[in-house]
Formats: C-alpha cells, structure tokens, sequence
C-alpha cells in the first residue's frame, strides 16, 4: 500500500504504530516473569499514546526519494527511530525537571508518584529519576534491536545503521552540549549550535539519511537531504522553543513554564538579553531560571521577550529556514511524490501549534 502525500501522515502513522505494538508485544512476551510490568506498561503508553511520528515519516520519504518501494520493512526500520526518541525523551525531561510530556506525567514523575501512592520506603523522588532512566536505557536498547530485525538484507540494513549510530551519537552530544550551554553566557551563538546538533540533524536530516541509506543512495542525494534537513531542523526546533513559552499547554501537552523556570538557553531567550534595555535585562536576570517562578513572573518574561523584539526574529529566522530548505528540496534529486511528501512535512513542522 503506497500512501499519497496528502494522506501520508494519518496512514503512515496506522502503519509505524502497528509496528511499534507488535514489536512492543514480543517484548512483553520475553520480559522475565518475576520482573515487575510495571514499567513495561508505562513505556507501551508512552510509546503508543502520543507524538507526531515525524522522524519515522522523514525516514520513509527519506527511502522513498531515493527510489526504495512502499513495503513493510521499510516502516519496522523507520519506526525503530520512535523508540529511540522515547529514550531521549525520557532522558531529556530528568534532565530538565519537566513533570509533563504529551498531557500526561512524564515518566520520571510518573514513578515518583507511584512510589509516594504506595508509601514503599526510600525517596520517592530518586526512586522516580532511577526508574526513568532504566526506562531509557531500554527504549535506546530497543530501537537497536527493532532496527536490526526490521527485514531487510543485512547489507542494506547496516547502511542505514552506520547514519543511526552517527545520528545517535550526535543527539548525545548535543544533550551534553545544551547542559554546557546553561553553564555559559546563554549566548546566542552556543543556541544556535546547541539547536543543530541536539535537534536539527535529529528531527529531519539523519532521518532522511537513514532512509536513503537503507535504499542505497548515493552521495548527491544524501547531501541534498542534509541541504534541505539541517535549515528544515532549525526551524522545527526554533518554532519548539517558541511553543515552550508561548504554547497551549492543553494543546502542546507540555507545561509552559518549564523551560522559564530551568532557565534554558534558547534563541529566543538570547535573543531577548540581546535587545533589553536595563529593566528589561534586570527582570529578565531576576526571574530566568526560578525554580518558583508562577504564571505572574513568567508572563513578565513573555512580555520581555515580545517588547524586545525577539519573538519576531525568532519568527523570522523560522521562515527564513524554511524558505531555505524548500529552495533545496526543489533541487533535490529525488521522486516527485518524495518531493511533495517532504514539502508537506515541511509545513507540518513550522506551521504548527503543538
């Protein structure tokens, strides 16, 4: 069954779900009995219940373009990346603190308040951090084996695995990147590399690569799905960054606090201590990064960001990067359905609201 662009989100979604359900059933099946399910049922949930399947639908377009067929293990291969997101899903929200993810408890807060219903002994916090990050640990394990078992030749599929680990590698790095960059002058250079390397590459070129790797593309395509990824990836995670401040939470499933209170470096905060004048810059120093800051304070920081004009620059860096991977894509040698799958996607990435 080929999906038409247009419909490609909501089919290839059916499709990269039940993959990743029946993979997640084999699972199940092979978890030791004496183990607690616990948190096998968590990771099926988190897993299952939410995400938009973006990397997953990059990958797919990513073969496709590069003249791979619609087929079954093309779809287990590309829904091998959602796994690997869960982790660094996981990972990301300890790192961050965030109690929230897709509407519902992240999972390190979800553990914790499992250990505080239960009243068991010991600190319900570091219980919750300790669960999550095994949960990690095994979605990263997952997707490998998800990956490798996807059913295609081996030959093509350590193709595709060489851009996986080079991309797993980079969206590490990145992490460790973004924790160094809390510690620096938040400046808006160290947010830009921050966001290409821990996002862009992550989001939509690696993704790309992978498909087309797996397909056997040559070098012409796997460059032009970089020329069109990386800018592509800027402005998904520049408009991410936005909607951590200025989204609906009921929407974005995501608390719009967070990001204010952890005191993250992101464009749209460097951009702000760029334009402030000095009681702007004073408000700004004095409520960034309150681990108590209240819907009142972080409103002032909304307003700060707004008066100084970063929020329209953030705007128009977001469009200027999609403007610059459409003028890409256009040359890319690939498909004419890859090619307006991808434009769609495009779309989907920068024009949203969640």
């Amino acid at each position: 069954m080929t999906a038409a662009p247009g419909a490609a989100s909501r089919e290839l979604r059916g499709r990269f779900d039940a993959q990743l359900a029946a993979f997640l059933t084999r699972q199940q099946a092979a978890w030791p009995a004496s183990a607690p399910r616990v948190a096998l049922d968590r990771l099926r949930r988190f897993v299952l219940a939410g995400g938009k399947r973006l990397r997953p639908t990059f990958c797919y377009w990513g073969w496709r373009g590069a003249g791979g067929p619609d087929c079954r293990e093309i779809v287990a291969a590309a829904a091998a990346l959602e796994i690997f997101h869960a982790f660094a899903l996981i990972h990301d929200d300890i790192m961050d603190g965030s109690d929230q993810r897709r509407g519902e408890p992240s999972v390190h807060r979800f553990f914790t308040d499992l250990h505080a219903r239960s009243a068991w002994r010991g600190d319900a916090g570091r219980y919750g951090h300790n669960a999550a990050l095994l949960c990690g640990d095994l979605c990263a394990a997952w997707a490998d084996e998800m990956f490798q078992h996807c059913g295609l030749p081996a030959e093509q599929t350590a193709r595709g695995h060489r851009v996986f680990a080079a991309m797993r590698t980079e969206v590490i790095a990145g992490q460790y990147l973004d924790l160094v960059a809390g510690m620096d002058d938040g400046s808006l250079e160290s947010a830009l590399r921050v966001i290409r390397m821990k996002a862009a590459r992550y989001t939509v070129t690696r993704p790309l690569q992978v498909g087309a790797a797996l397909a056997g593309a040559g070098a012409d395509v796997l460059t032009a799905y970089q020329e069109f990824g990386d800018p592509l990836g800027d402005a998904f995670q520049l408009r991410d960054d936005v909607l951590g401040v200025f989204g609906d939470p009921a929407v974005t499933g995501k608390s719009v606090l967070d990001d204010l209170r952890e005191g993250k470096s992101t464009v749209l905060i460097a951009l702000a201590r760029r334009g402030a004048d000095r009681d702007q810059a004073a408000r700004l120093a004095e409520l960034f990064g309150r681990p108590d800051l209240d819907d009142g304070g972080a409103a002032t920081l909304r307003a700060v960001i707004v008066d100084t004009g970063a929020l329209h620059q953030v705007e128009r860096m977001i469009k200027e990067r999609a403007e610059t991977a459409l003028a890409a894509l256009d040359r890319a040698p690939i498909s004419g359905a890859a090619r307006a799958a991808l434009a769609a996607l495009a779309a989907r990435a920068v024009d949203r609201r969640e």
